[in-house]
């Protein structure tokens, strides 16, 4: 992808480990300036740590996606240090404790799971969508999950599919509002050996991670308002 001036520079939320840490690390290594964004400073500076071990540079500004005043503080940050943005990764995301059935689930438990995983990737993309305007080739990767597919869904775990299927909605309006100066997708990126995937996953970090590396700097630009996976588009 083309940037505005050197390096592409790219924000992820909620990358201080398991897929976004490793995207922050595949990135890296391709050269772009990255931004990894945490709740926790102390998490961030883990995880930045661990980067650096690598040779591998980033740096961190920490990030609640469900505090406004927090969002506006990573816009204003990019805006002064930067004056754009290349790439959005909307990677934050939650299974909460009192997951259940559609039937039993607690409306807090999918109010919750909601402001995490739809609400706060859209508040984030309005708060930075003038920033990445001024790219060359904006970009916005939304992580979502197959269990967010109308086309495919078991049941179980309601509110993150409810929210999954939501940021999937929260992609395609966010696309055709953008056509032309930003890309924006959800991306799949499989069932994956992280603490939320657990150890029987199908897929190492590093595969689950490749689709929105991919996305973000090697997809055609013309490539928008689509659903991901192992780098193909899939059903919503």
């Amino acid at each position: 992808m083309a940037s505005s001036a050197g390096a592409p520079i790219v924000v992820l939320t909620g990358a201080n480990r398991g897929i976004g840490l490793e995207i922050c690390r595949q990135l890296a290594a391709r050269g772009v300036r990255v931004v990894l964004t945490a709740r926790k400073p102390d998490a961030g500076a883990v995880a930045i740590e661990k980067l650096a071990k690598e040779r591998l540079k980033a740096e961190f500004c920490a990030l609640d996606v469900t505090d406004g005043k927090s969002i506006a503080a990573l816009r204003d940050f990019l805006k002064d240090r930067y004056g754009y943005l290349d790439v959005l990764i909307n990677n934050a995301g939650i299974i909460a404790k009192g997951e259940d059935d559609a039937l039993k689930v607690d409306l807090a438990t999918v109010r919750a799971t909601l402001e995490t995983n739809a609400l706060g990737p859209l508040h984030v993309a309005q708060e930075l969508a003038p920033l990445l305007k001024h790219s060359k080739g904006g970009r916005i990767v939304n992580m979502s999950s197959g269990m967010g597919e109308l086309s495919d869904n078991s049941g179980g775990h309601a509110a993150y599919r409810m929210s999954k299927t939501a940021l999937n909605a929260v992609t395609a309006t966010l696309a055709a509002e953008l056509r032309g100066t930003v890309a924006v997708n959800s991306v799949c990126p499989g069932w994956v050996k992280t603490d939320m995937g657990g150890p029987h996953a199908a897929l190492e970090v590093a595969e689950g991670a490749d689709s929105a590396v991919w996305l973000a700097l090697d997809a055609p630009q013309k490539l928008t308002g689509k659903f991901i996976r192992g780098r193909k588009v899939i059903p919503w």
